[in-house]
């Protein structure tokens, strides 16, 4: 679709959608394209997208290391 400088600014929200919808939107001044308007990719976050989906035991942060571990934490082994 091409458009010019006017009828873009009378119409960009519908522009947007078209751009959003995947169709190439061309700004034209008079005859001669000057501009593109082109969607952003949007990322969808979802939280719990893995529940269900990881299965085991991780570990538990709040058990206290053995003597080893922590003489490897602390650099002494």
């Amino acid at each position: 679709m091409q458009v010019t400088i006017h009828n873009a600014k009378t119409n960009l929200s519908k522009l947007i959608e078209a751009a959003k919808a995947g169709e190439e939107v061309v700004i034209a001044k008079g005859k001669t394209p000057v501009a593109r308007i082109v969607a952003i990719p949007q990322n969808k976050f979802t939280i719990g997208l893995l529940k269900g989906k990881v299965t085991g035991g991780g570990p538990d942060f709040f058990e206290p290391m053995s003597e080893a571990e922590l003489a490897l934490w602390e650099g002494k082994a």
